[in-house]
């Protein structure tokens, strides 16, 4: 697909964009980049593989920028990214992508924006924001279960926290990856090195760059709430080892007095004065009855349970 930057974004044709007239903006595939080479003639002057984007970067050649961007899926960050390159010169930019996901950016810019002052600088921009949108609600999201999982802990149903926290952990760490090279990205198009963008609009890069700079920052204090949650979940289950481990020492502690009166009449001396008295029984029993309930009013008075 091809577009032209005028007031909005306005489909185009590989012969319109050829013109020059206006600054461009086209959504191709890998085969489609290479056989039409007379538009995209951007001096490229070291190697570009559109097909290997493995992280959002941007790389200044001779005459033009290559990069490629690495997004995060936001409805599900542990799948695998979506991955595109593109190159870029005064003209205009190319995107080489072949599962649509820069088409769909595109589409979204072309629906809900009109601008005063087009400009590739801005298309940019709002490209670049367009990427990160969402990702205020998507971060209040896992705050949210965060908040959730302690509430899940406090109640005493963390089977599948630690599971859960884990996988949370993953997420966030994966989008403060995400965000580190979307700020150096932004930084490098202020950058300006080839001249290509216009002094004035500098400031679209730099709005983004602290934007993503925010975000990242809000990513930060989730991993720590990530760790807060984790200590507390252990905290919870020592509390909870330690409740077992006081029971069976209060129940060893009553058994003990017990024990002792087994094993004195269990050594069988024949002259045992108890082993002839009729009543000598009921008076053990009773005996026992008696230390086990001393025992348990005076654990409950030191509250031990």
């Amino acid at each position: 697909m091809y577009y032209l930057i005028k007031d909005k974004l306005e489909e185009a044709t590989y012969e319109e964009c050829l013109k020059r007239k206006y600054i461009y903006v086209a959504t191709v595939d890998k085969e489609e980049f290479k056989r039409n080479s007379e538009l995209f003639n951007m001096g490229i002057d070291m190697e570009f593989d559109p097909s290997n984007a493995p992280v959002s970067c941007v790389k200044v050649n001779y005459d033009s920028l290559t990069g490629s961007f690495s997004i995060p899926d936001r409805a599900s960050i542990s799948d695998a990214n979506h991955e595109f390159s593109f190159a870029l010169d005064e003209q205009g930019i190319v995107f080489i992508n072949d599962d649509g996901t820069a088409e769909k950016i595109i589409e979204t810019i072309r629906n809900t924006r009109k601008w005063r002052a087009p400009s590739l600088e801005r298309f940019i921009y709002d490209f670049l924001e367009e990427i990160i949108s969402n990702d205020i609600k998507v971060l209040e999201k896992y705050d949210k279960k965060l908040d959730d999982m302690e509430d899940k802990i406090l109640d005493g149903d963390e089977d599948e926290v630690m599971e859960d926290l884990v996988e949370i952990r993953s997420d966030i760490m994966d989008l403060k990856t995400h965000y580190e090279q979307l700020i150096d990205l932004g930084q490098e198009l202020e950058e300006n090195e080839n001249g290509f963008f216009s002094s004035k609009n500098l400031r679209y890069f730099r709005m983004f760059t602290e934007r993503v700079m925010r975000l990242r920052d809000i990513v930060s204090s989730l991993r720590e709430h990530t760790m807060q949650v984790r200590d507390f979940h252990h905290s919870q289950l020592e509390v909870k080892q330690n409740r077992v481990m006081t029971i069976l020492t209060v129940v060893s502690t009553i058994f003990m007095p017990l024990t002792l009166i087994v094993g004195w009449y269990g050594m069988n001396f024949k002259y045992m004065p108890e082993l002839d008295v009729p009543i000598a029984y009921p008076i053990v029993i009773a005996v026992c009855v008696i230390i086990v309930i001393v025992s348990i009013i005076f654990f409950k008075k030191k509250k031990f349970f």
